[in-house]
């Protein structure tokens, strides 16, 4: 709508310069055709404003104005643009992660389960092959997603990836202040701590 007002503005202002134009050049052609006027009478006339004149600033006062206004209306419609464009992309983001959470609890048993087999009298090997080939293609899919397990072990406690859960004497000096034990893997998600290892720390 702005830009056909402008358009408008735009159409009255060329029409109003050629009305101006037309007035000047009819104004010449008085001025050659009337007889001298005496120094008294010039003296005493007063300019008189020409409204085509005014009408013309007024045309402008008005596209300057409405075109400020559509200029600001196109940068607050790209900001929204763009906002919305990041809350949609936050949204599809927060839900991958809360399905992506759901999915943990799985890896964790699936873990828990080869460390029982393992530990277990007997021949499973077979039962454990088949269970590490299943939790390897659910962790490498998620994985493609975006998440990568944390590998604390050794290194020093960072409470903005660890959380510690138990102090524990450390084997040896090297092992003090770092972690020892890690009792629940932590993850990130793009970059983003989705949750916090929980670990022990030698002391």
């Amino acid at each position: 709508m702005s830009c056909h007002l402008a358009d408008y503005l735009l159409s009255a202002i060329k029409s109003v310069k050629q009305k101006l134009s037309y007035n000047m050049k009819e104004h010449k052609k008085e001025k050659h055709s009337i007889t001298e006027t005496p120094v008294e009478e010039v003296k005493e006339s007063v300019p008189v404003e020409n409204p085509l004149q005014k009408e013309l600033e007024e045309l402008k006062d008005k596209y300057d104005s409405l075109n400020d206004k559509y200029i600001r209306l196109a940068a607050e419609f790209d900001n929204y643009r763009r906002r919305t464009a990041k809350e949609k992309l936050d949204l599809v983001l927060t839900a991958a992660e809360d399905t992506v959470k759901g999915i943990l609890t799985v890896l964790d048993d699936i873990e828990r389960a080869i460390e029982v087999l393992k530990a277990a009298e007997g021949d499973h090997k077979p039962a454990i092959e088949g269970t590490e080939l299943i939790y390897a293609k659910l962790y490498n899919y998620l994985e493609s997603k975006g998440l990568k397990r944390m590998e604390p072990l050794g290194s020093e406690l960072d409470t903005d990836y660890h959380e510690a859960v138990a102090q524990y004497p450390a084997p040896d000096k090297k092992s003090r202040n770092k972690i020892i034990n890690v009792v629940q893997n932590g993850y990130l998600l793009k970059g983003k701590v989705i949750r916090y290892a929980k670990v022990v720390v030698g002391i």
